[in-house]
């Protein structure tokens, strides 16, 4: 079936006990069970049914299978956040003395989480996106595994996942993406060889900036050995499902950053309109980045619509339906970028991306400000920098909100 029929109906059970065309929100702490005898084959993974919400839950397992089955996946884990969707993704398999070889261009909370683990002995190697040379060099035999956003936030470069995945697979490692500002409307990442998707669903999937959570899924493909990743030496048994059943029964349940309830129910919610929202959102953003590029050109505008931007060519190759709904501006100095953001009528000064209003941010003071002045030239975060997430407006009032700030920034000036 199709995008849209898939988000509404692949995935879903229609044999819900009273009919409901949305899985209710079962919003209890634990479950009761027949018997002694039935809780300890629960527990011991031996029999189906639910024990503890923070080991697994019927709503939030539904939300976990729809959007396992929209990513092409074996299995979903649904988490409290897109930053522990990341952490768990990595922690799963990684020990102290391991290495993760990463596109420079990432999200300053990445940076940040992956500073963190340096505490725990594990190191990052940052390297500039899809540049090969620097990605073989700095691969080692303690590296486990390379990691990259597929648009890259905010400085949205855009990964050759084909390519990226070919030189993982090549050194026996598997390929983490982070797909959050893509999402599964504009690419399948494990289509083009990624193993392990994650994704923010405070983000696109939600799409209403009213709850918190991530998800990642398995692709099923990658070939784990117990020799590589001693931490799943106990679930290789399990073949494909090697790495979800360890982070099933072991991190997921013992760090206890699940998803909540309530989340889930919102998240299935958001996720059925989230075609027809991506479709608008990334028509929008081309078009104001397209406005803006073609009336300002003291400004400049960053988009991969954008036949100017270096990575429009990978973005056709990899990218169907748009080019996401993120455009960013460059406007001179830092006075300027906060007068802009405080002249626009319209658009929300907050900190997230893909609701259906349009978010405006200053990345260097907000986002990546725990970063260093490396870091942040890496990721494409300057002092003039201001991050567009585009909604779905009428573009015309867009448009003119902007238009009414640009000339008043010129009077100002």
């Amino acid at each position: 079936m199709k995008f849209n029929t898939a988000l509404l109906h692949d995935g879903v059970d229609k044999r819900e006990k009273y009919g409901s065309t949305l899985t209710p929100i079962y919003q209890t702490s634990a479950f009761f069970q027949e018997s002694a005898e039935d809780l300890e084959g629960i527990f011991a993974g031996k029999n189906p049914g639910y024990c503890y919400t923070r080991v697994q839950n019927p709503t939030i397992a539904v939300f976990e299978n729809r959007i396992n089955k929209l990513e092409g996946g074996i299995g979903s884990v649904a988490t409290a956040s897109g930053m522990a969707a990341i952490f768990n993704a990595l922690t799963n398999i990684l020990m102290s003395g391991d290495e993760i070889v990463s596109s420079a261009s990432l999200y300053g909370g990445t940076i940040d989480l992956f500073r963190d683990l340096e505490n725990f002995g594990i190191k990052t190697r940052y390297v500039q996106n899809n540049n090969k040379k620097e990605i073989e060099d700095a691969i080692n035999e303690r590296t486990k595994l390379i990691y990259a956003e597929t648009i890259g936030n905010p400085c949205l470069d855009v990964t050759d996942i084909d390519s990226l995945a070919a030189i993982a697979h090549s050194h026996g490692l598997p390929l983490f993406i982070d797909n959050t500002i893509a999402t599964p409307y504009l690419v399948r990442v494990l289509d083009h060889g990624a193993d392990i998707v994650i994704n923010s669903t405070s983000k696109y999937i939600n799409g209403s900036s009213n709850a918190i959570g991530g998800v990642l899924t398995d692709g099923g493909k990658f070939k784990w050995t117990a020799e590589k990743y001693p931490m799943l030496k106990d679930y290789i048994k399990f073949g494909p499902f090697a790495y979800i059943a360890r982070l099933r029964a072991g991190l997921q349940r013992n760090a206890g950053a699940c998803m909540a309830p309530q989340t889930a129910y919102l998240n299935q919610i958001g996720l059925e309109t989230m075609g027809l929202r991506m479709e608008r959102q990334c028509a929008n953003a081309a078009a104001l980045a397209k406005h803006i590029h073609d009336k300002y050109p003291s400004v400049i505008v960053n988009f991969p619509g954008l036949e100017s931007s270096k990575w429009h060519d990978t973005a056709k190759k990899i990218l169907n339906g748009g080019y996401g709904a993120i455009v960013t501006l460059r406007v001179g100095s830092k006075e300027k970028a906060y007068k802009l953001l405080n002249l626009l009528e319209l658009a929300y000064r907050l900190s997230n991306v893909g609701d259906t209003k349009t978010l405006v941010i200053h990345p260097a003071s907000t986002i990546s400000l725990h970063s260093t002045d490396k870091q942040k030239e890496a990721a494409g975060v300057f002092d003039d920098l201001i991050r567009i997430s585009v909604g779905i407006e009428d573009v015309e009032d867009l448009i003119a909100d902007f238009d009414r700030a640009f000339v008043k920034l010129s009077e100002d000036s």
